[in-house]
């Protein structure tokens, strides 16, 4: 891992920015630059939340562009669809099939959209997982974003002993078995 771009989306209230902060003490660990820049947009009320995360040897800004990120780290999969003009060419999102409904679904205003993963399946690697009914089999719902994180460390070659260093420094103390639980079902996915 000598550089790489990654772009975690979400909804607020998964877990995205701890997810971050995860990767930010991996690269720590591995004497990597690393830059995270937190948007929060409308985290509290459900919005869309964006995090970047740029690790290296030198990193100069903590903002990816459209078309520089390496992998996008989706915890919904409209949010995979709305940001996907970020990834790379040759790119590789890694998507919770989860559905969260945004406001003019939940009002009635229009429909949650069907099939939304076959129109971006065709232009870049999909890597799929249901990593909420993985949290919810070791009855730990609120660990979705660890599960992924779980899943991004074995798609980009990182041990286990080195993300999982990461979580036990990151998550607090008292929800530290079972994210740990978490981090290993989304490793061996």
């Amino acid at each position: 891992m000598i550089k790489c771009n990654i772009m975690i989306v979400g909804v607020g209230g998964q877990g995205t920015l701890l997810a971050s902060r995860i990767l930010g003490k991996l690269a720590s660990d591995k004497n990597l630059d690393c830059k995270l820049s937190e948007v929060h947009g409308m985290a509290q009320r459900g919005g869309s939340v964006v995090t970047f995360v740029k690790m290296g040897e030198k990193i100069h800004s903590p903002i990816i562009d459209e078309g520089e990120a390496d992998i996008i780290l989706s915890f919904e999969k409209l949010e995979a669809v709305r940001y996907i003009n970020y990834l790379k060419k040759g790119g590789t999102v890694i998507v919770n099939t989860q559905q969260i409904y945004p406001m003019p679904v939940i009002t009635g205003k229009c429909p949650y959209p069907t099939d939304i993963l076959s129109e971006i399946e065709n232009t870049c690697k999909v890597i799929k997982l249901d990593a909420l009914k993985i949290a919810e089999e070791i009855k730990n719902p609120k660990s979705v974003n660890v599960v992924m994180i779980g899943k991004l460390a074995k798609t980009m070659d990182i041990s286990f002993e080195d993300i999982k260093k990461a979580v036990e420094s990151t998550v607090p103390q008292k929800t530290l078995e079972g994210n740990l639980e978490a981090l290993k079902r989304g490793y061996n996915l």
